[in-house]
């Protein structure tokens, strides 16, 4: 069925027989060769063929085809040659194409892949079913590792790392909900239609462009044998040479090596699930008495506060740092002056441009959790978190007030929590702030009128997640008059006149303008706070949870997030003076540099019965990074 198309090497057929190359047939009358557009214009389903006798003809005249092929010829060719090249195109860019934005420039594409020459070699090879079948299963895949790279691209961009296949996919999910919280459902409805719809269309374009690629190769094969030969060849002597095209080999071979890496890590991520279980099970402080624990900060009332994207870009980037800076050291002049003193470092955190969870819960159990299997293993434990400690003395009542928890969140029971305030718990009428439920003052102003300005028969320890500086950064919130916040209606306006996310977000210039914006406003929320309603019982804990996503922060930035503590008990700071930490809330570029999970620990022993005594080793930490992930709640 397929020999004369298979053999066929016309030029003038190849154009004209297009459609019927794509479905690998071909008719034929008789046994006489037809001329240049007879098969394919057969199989075209609008033609009408006339084979009897007509008024003016003799009985046995040829038969009369009507086809648009027929009747435009140079268009045809041209369609056909333009199908045929940007099936090549589609083909070759889909096997070179980068996993991280910042490559993806013409040098990307100016390489010989590996993969190309393989793949033609087997298709030439194989008889029509089998390469029919080979090409489209081919074509198929090639189309689903272009949409894994893709993902690749996108989570570099915000998340720091690549997407991992056995982790990752729960955070499409939360992508989701990111959009209609910041864009609006309607908004976010379209652009899940339109991605998918682009997955499905990468898969079906790419199986139809290797079958067309391969049915052009099989009517000329002998010109498309001598160049993958030549090819091949190319690439052999580029290869052993070491032929470099900006900094990359000439002879590509990155499909190959990108399906071997998520091989990798997906091997990985499996051997790590095992292993981080037995580190979990290890807890330094799992069974030391109540009695034990925290006994440098009886009666102190405790805030955990947790900023978001927090980083040390905030305070060392050019672009954002002038704005942040002077906050930090106005509100390190404003604590002295009200008698507060505070000290600050630095912490390596185990995520990077969200999943703040994994941050918060690292800070937390003194555990390095970098994924959400890491993170389910944990709070499916008992192993002690720093809340949990102090819930376990007796000695304070445990509350979280959690702005961006919109559901049920279990984990409270595994933090120790008493408990849980919510964003439905909280008394919020106002507008959201894109993704922000409400900004951090109003959620600090709740805080104080439910739980801390309330007479307690013990002290409070409180565990604080602000949500203001959450990306896109607009609209941003203003700090208003405590007495105006009322039920938050009042930010209504404020709402209305802020920025909007799309004039903010896609510009790399204003959004790290807004960013520093947004982290101002979050820590004079905070301190503003504690100068308003704190006492000299109170201690301050504050951190970011981890640096902004990397349009923000750089490509290349590192992990680090501030952390600082604010008491106006000077003998609570004289505790951590080994610590080697700086004075003021805005740590130097030598401070100290702590991986966030070692944190419990030290901080456990400086305020235990033996401070400073080294009677608690650092928590291990399973060092395997399998990357990624999203909490049971929504955050």
């Amino acid at each position: 069925m397929d020999a004369s198309a298979d053999a066929d090497t016309s030029a003038d057929v190849d154009a004209a027989a297009d459609t019927a190359a794509d479905a690998d047939t071909s008719v034929g009358h008789d046994a006489s060769p037809e001329p240049s557009g007879a098969s394919e214009e057969a199989a075209d389903p609008e033609e009408t063929t006339v084979t009897g006798p007509l008024v003016g003809t003799a009985p046995d005249a040829a038969p009369v085809r009507k086809g648009w092929r027929a009747k435009f010829p140079v268009v045809a060719r041209t369609v056909a040659w333009t199908v045929t090249g940007l099936s090549l195109a589609l083909v070759f860019l889909a096997l070179l194409l980068p996993t991280k934005l910042a490559l993806v420039e013409p040098s990307a594409f100016m390489r010989i892949p590996v993969e190309g020459i393989f793949g033609a070699t087997l298709l030439l090879m194989l008889p029509t079913t089998a390469r029919r079948v080979v090409a489209v299963l081919a074509g198929a895949a090639l189309g689903a590792l272009t949409i894994l790279n893709l993902l690749d691209i996108g989570f570099n961009e915000f998340l720091g790392r690549g997407f991992n296949v056995v982790l990752d996919w729960i955070l499409l999910d939360d992508a989701e909900s990111y959009l209609k919280d910041s864009v609006g459902d309607t908004a976010a409805t379209i652009a899940v239609i339109g991605v998918v719809v682009l997955a499905v269309a990468l898969v079906v374009l790419m199986a139809l462009a290797v079958l067309r690629v391969s049915n052009v190769m099989a009517r000329n094969t002998a010109v498309a044998t001598r160049t993958t030969l030549v090819l091949g060849t190319v690439w052999v002597m580029c290869a052993a040479l070491g032929v470099q095209v900006a900094g990359a080999p000439f002879a590509s071979r990155s499909t190959t090596a990108l399906v071997q890496d998520r091989a990798e890590r997906v091997r990985k991520t499996l051997k790590d699930e095992r292993e981080f279980a037995k580190v979990a099970a290890v807890d330094t402080y799992g069974d030391t008495p109540g009695d034990q624990l925290l006994t440098g900060l009886r009666g102190k009332d405790m805030m955990f506060t947790f900023i978001e994207s927090y980083g040390r870009s905030a305070i060392e980037d050019p672009a954002i740092a002038p704005g942040v800076d002077k906050t930090l050291k106005n509100a390190t002049k404003r604590l002295n002056k009200a008698g507060f003193a505070s000290k600050s470092g630095w912490l390596t955190s185990a995520t990077y441009g969200g999943s703040s969870w994994l941050g918060h819960s690292t800070f937390l159990t003194g555990l390095w959790i970098d994924n959400q299997n890491r993170y389910r293993t944990v709070t499916a434990g008992d192993h002690m978190s720093i809340t949990r400690a102090f819930q376990r003395t007796g000695a304070w009542r445990t509350v979280g007030i959690m702005p961006g928890v919109q559901k049920a969140w279990p984990e409270g029971k595994f933090y120790g929590l008493d408990h849980v305030y919510d964003s439905r718990e909280l008394g919020y009428k106002g507008p959201k702030f894109s993704w922000s439920t409400m900004p951090d003052q109003y959620a600090l102003k709740a805080f104080e009128e439910l739980e801390h300005g309330k007479k307690h028969d013990k002290p409070l320890m409180s565990l604080n997640i602000l949500t203001s500086s959450h990306q896109p950064w607009a609209p941003i919130p203003k700090t208003i008059p405590w007495s105006k916040v009322g039920n938050g209606s009042v930010y209504k306006g404020i709402e209305k006149a802020g920025k909007r996310p799309g004039d903010v977000f896609t510009n790399s210039t204003k959004v790290k303008q807004e960013y520093g914006k947004s982290i101002q406003y979050s820590v004079n929320s905070l301190i503003d706070y504690v100068l308003k309603y704190g006492n000299k019982n109170t201690v301050l804990v504050f951190l970011g949870d981890h640096q902004p996503l990397a349009r923000v922060s750089g490509d290349n930035a590192s992990r680090d997030v501030p952390v600082a503590i604010v008491a106006h008990d000077k003998a609570v700071l004289d505790r951590i003076s080994h610590w080697g930490w700086d004075d003021g809330l805005m740590p130097g570029a030598k401070a100290p540099v702590w991986k966030m999970s070692s944190f419990r620990d030290r901080f456990l022993d400086a305020y235990g019965p033996n401070p400073g005594g080294g009677t608690a080793p650092a928590s291990p930490s399973a060092s395997p990074k399998a990357t990624s992930p999203s909490p049971s709640a929504k955050r």
